[in-house]
């Protein structure tokens, strides 16, 4: 019997700093491509872990030159996401206005994830934001109707 392994939880830490966001999806994305059906992850999981990675650079008051810590794991075929940083700030989610140009972070998380919360981090030194996401529906199989000409 074939045994497939799927991949457990991945953990790397990046510079707490804006241009760190594109390697975090990165490694997004090549940790789904490893599940079976990652790709009903990817889009959903990427807006997200971009959204949850830019609030800990630019909310927290982590220095730069300390770490962010990104979690992912499939959990009972959902998709757990974490961003751990040694700010003490905790998110705070409110509406933002139609015309504002920022502060729709959160209010994206609180729309696309299933659950999301930020919990205290093992030691005491800052917190962590966590979301899961639920896998997209599969796509409808495509039916070819030939007609007879």
């Amino acid at each position: 019997m074939l045994k497939t392994h799927l991949p457990r939880t991945f953990v790397a830490r990046l510079d707490s700093r804006t241009e760190s966001t594109p390697l975090a999806r990165y490694l997004l994305r090549a940790y789904l491509s490893g599940l079976p059906s990652g790709e009903r992850y990817r889009d959903t999981a990427e807006l997200l872990l971009g959204e949850l990675f830019a609030n800990a650079v630019q909310h927290t008051d982590t220095p730069a030159d300390r770490r962010i810590e990104i979690r992912f794991a499939l959990v009972k075929s959902r998709l757990r996401l974490e961003v751990h940083d040694a700010g003490t700030g905790h998110p705070s989610l409110h509406a933002p206005d139609f015309d504002d140009e920022h502060g729709r972070g959160l209010f994206l998380v609180n729309e696309l994830a299933e659950k999301w919360g930020c919990c205290p981090r093992a030691g005491g030194i800052g917190k962590f934001v966590w979301a899961l996401i639920a896998p997209a529906p599969s796509p409808a199989p495509t039916t070819l109707t030939l007609l007879a000409v």
